[in-house]
């Protein structure tokens, strides 16, 4: 019997090493090389291992972009936001070069050179009446769409959020891409599970909300670790 359980556990420890050898670092600990800002001017630096976002006034949204475009992939990251703070990860994002129309559910969008839009999976403890930390609002585009116009339900999911977010605290978001399927988890649980077919890859990146001129937003931080990929075919 305890050779059995011993097999047994060195075969679950393998399997998780060999797992984890499948994931790539998104960030390199050190400095941004291998990303790229569009949209404000928010800062962005380095410290610890950890990639920290710092708000600043009178500049829109800011987003740290990846060079490199994913499709299907498995991501994981932690992140820590101060409270009064909106922001998100972008997954499957885009930015035009120049000035482009492009229609989206039969309606005509302009989107202005650099405007990044895309699949964001959210971190509001900004507001923990909602607390939609972990859906998907699609940046520049269509709004919300989970809970939203891709399904679940606002109330459960607010239930559900104010239970497992940790304000203050370090969280844990995995987020699967797998052709029109995006799931989330965050802390472990369960967050959106739909399908959307609009974009099928682009960069990930990570988001500074604006604040506008409130000046007392000015210097708050929010900070990513442990960021890592998986991508699959």
């Amino acid at each position: 019997m305890k050779h059995t359980l011993l097999w047994s556990a060195l075969l679950l420890s393998f399997s998780l090493t060999a797992a984890d050898k499948n994931f790539a670092p998104l960030f390199n600990g050190k400095d941004l090389d291998g990303w790229i800002q569009k949209g404000g001017q928010a800062k962005y630096t380095v410290k610890d291992s950890i990639l920290i976002g710092t708000a600043v006034n009178g500049t829109p949204n800011t987003f740290l972009c990846t060079e490199k475009i994913y499709g299907n992939f498995i991501l994981e990251y932690e992140y820590h936001c101060d409270n009064r703070l909106n922001s998100g990860v972008q997954i499957r994002s885009n930015a035009y070069e120049k000035d482009t129309s492009v229609k989206i559910n039969g309606k005509t969008r302009k989107f202005p050179a650099g405007r990044v839009h895309g699949y964001q999976v959210e971190i509001d403890p900004n507001k923990p009446d909602r607390m939609w930390s972990g859906g998907i609002y699609d940046e520049g585009r269509r709004g919300w769409l989970y809970p939203g116009a891709r399904g679940g339900d606002k109330a459960a999911f607010t239930k559900t959020g104010q239970k497992i977010y940790r304000p203050g605290q370090w969280n844990k978001v995995r987020v699967e891409c797998r052709g029109d399927s995006i799931k989330t988890w965050l802390n472990g649980v369960a967050r959106a599970d739909f399908k959307d077919a609009l974009t099928a890859k682009g960069f990930i990146a990570l988001q500074v909300h604006g604040i506008g001129g409130n000046k007392s937003l000015a210097g708050a931080q929010v900070k990513w670790r442990n960021l890592r990929i998986r991508e699959l075919k």
